[in-house]
Formats: structure tokens, sequence, C-alpha cells
């Protein structure tokens, strides 16, 4: 069992029907724990009052407010459709945008990252098996709940997730400093994109899987963004050329 904390990581837990019957735990009903307590009550999610001090032993960074998790509805920290699935079902589609994140193990940096998938329309993570960030709570408040909506596929083996991705059309592209511009890429169609952790980057056998590398073009004097930054604006250039933003 895990609680989720944050007021947005709440409130879409609820609003995207995967809370089941909770229990939401309150202490302290403020302002915005009332409003979540008036969503939840519409959505038939189990309430219960709790005193401060049992909050804060089971969820020590809630703020009056809980919502009790299961493991089976963690959305965002493991996988909610496979690979194959997801690749049956693009039929003819010509455009999609999928994020392959290689080694990213900091649930803040893998929320936000979810964050801009939802705001970006990404169509599908896909993130290894046992190299993945795991903290369900930290995910979904970083991610204010986009967590809950992204869709989400765990590989054994990312290198081959990449082929599959190439044998249905997609291009694969890694981001990496020493890449060319992304505005001079070609983002539209079935394109995925790699993000490596910051500190090793994309592995060896899945950078032999992309066939081509892009870059955020900086000036600034330290070495990188942030890894969620960079996703983020990478994103942004996906969605520009495909006329969504």
């Amino acid at each position: 069992m895990i609680y989720l904390t944050g007021f947005h990581a709440i409130e879409e837990r609820i609003k995207s029907g995967k809370a089941g019957t909770g229990p939401l735990l309150v202490a302290k009903a403020g302002p915005r724990a009332r409003e979540i307590v008036s969503l939840a009550s519409k959505h038939k999610v189990r309430l219960e009052r709790t005193g401060s001090n049992e909050l804060d032993r089971l969820a020590p960074d809630n703020r009056g407010i809980a919502l009790a998790s299961t493991g089976a509805e963690n959305a965002g920290t493991g996988a909610n459709i496979s690979l194959e699935t997801f690749i049956a079902g693009l039929g003819d589609r010509k455009n999609a945008l999928v994020l392959v994140l290689d080694g990213i193990t900091d649930p803040h940096n893998y929320g936000a990252i979810l964050r801009s998938c939802d705001q970006f329309a990404v169509d599908l993570v896909v993130s290894g098996k046992r190299r993945n960030a795991k903290h369900a709570d930290v995910i979904a408040r970083t991610s204010a709940g986009a967590a809950d909506y992204v869709p989400a596929a765990e590989a054994a083996n990312l290198p081959r997730a990449a082929e599959n991705l190439k044998e249905a059309g997609f291009w694969i592209y890694g981001a990496d400093m020493q890449g060319k511009p992304a505005y001079e890429a070609d983002l539209r169609g079935r394109t995925a994109i790699v993000l490596g952790d910051e500190g090793a980057g994309i592995s060896r056998l899945l950078r032999e899987h992309c066939d081509a590398m892009i870059a955020v073009p900086a000036q600034g004097r330290i070495d990188s963004l942030n890894v969620s930054v960079a996703a983020g604006v990478l994103l942004y250039e996906a969605a520009r050329q495909r006329g969504k933003k």
C-alpha cells in the first residue's frame, strides 16, 4: 500500500477512475482538501477521518490528506500496456510519438517527464523493467497527476524494444549533446526519442539502435540541461513540427 499526498496527484487519480475505493484519509480539511473530499464523494471513494499523528506515520509528506493506493493502481510507475499491444493498435496511423527512457531512476525527473508527455501528446513511454524510477507517490506528485494519463510500457530489453519500433516504421532519435539541433531533424511521422540518465547517458547497445542523435542547442556555461527539462524541450519541438503547439 502506498499513499498519494500531492493535491494534484490525488485529484487526478480520482478523476481518472483509478482510485478504486480508496480510502481517502483526511486529518485537516482546509479549503483545498475539502474540494478533494467533495470530488471523492462524487466518485464514490471511501472517506476516513484520521488523526494528524496517524496520517504523519502513514504518509509523512501529507498536507492533511492522503489517498491510499494499491500497487495495481499505480499508473506511471510500471506498465499499463505492452509495447506489442501498442504497436498492433496503431493500424495505418502514420503519426505516433514514443519516448524511451533509459535508466531514468530519479522519481522527480520521471514525474516531470511524464508531465511533459501529457502536455505534448506523447502516445507511449517505454522504460526498462530494472533501471526505472519506482517511487509512486513522488512520481504522481511531481507529474501533477499526469502519471494517471500517460500510457506506459516496460521492456526487459530496451534495444530489442527499439528494434520492434523500427520494424513498425518508427525513426529512432537519441538525445545527445553532440547531436544535431532538434529543429534540423524531422520529428514528424512515427518517431521515438530516447533519453538516457544524466550520468552515463544512453547505453551503448541502445545507442547503436538509434538512427540519429539530436540535441537541444544551448549557450550556457554548464555542460547540459536537466534530463526532464531536455525532455520537455524536445517534446515541444516534436509537437511544433506536428502542428500541435
